[in-house]
C-alpha cells in the first residue's frame, strides 16, 4: 500500500490487515481507521475514531508541517476508502 512517490514509503499489506483485526476486536465501537504519517518517527500509525468528526484532528498528509497527518482512512468493515 501506499508504494509511489505521492507517499512516504509503502506500508506493508499485512499489518495493515493486523490493524484492520484490532479496530475489529476492540471493545470500543470504532467505525473508521485512520492512517497516520508520523515525520519525526518515520512510520505509519493506525488511529481508530467512531465518528467522521474525529478525523478533523489530524491534517492531510502533504498539507501540512505537522509532525503527524493523516494519509488516508478506511471504514473498518467495509475496508473502503473513505479519503
Amino acid at each position: 500500500m501506499f508504494d509511489s512517490p505521492d507517499y512516504p514509503k509503502p506500508l506493508e499489506e499485512s499489518l495493515f490487515e493486523r490493524w484492520l483485526e484490532q479496530g475489529r476486536r476492540s471493545p470500543i465501537p470504532y467505525a473508521y481507521i485512520l492512517v497516520i504519517w508520523d515525520e519525526l518517527d518515520g512510520c505509519y500509525l493506525p488511529v481508530y475514531t467512531q465518528s467522521r468528526s474525529e478525523m478533523n484532528q489530524f491534517a492531510r498528509f502533504g498539507a501540512s508541517p505537522d509532525q503527524r497527518s493523516m494519509v488516508a482512512a478506511y471504514d473498518l468493515y467495509s475496508e473502503s476508502r473513505i479519503l
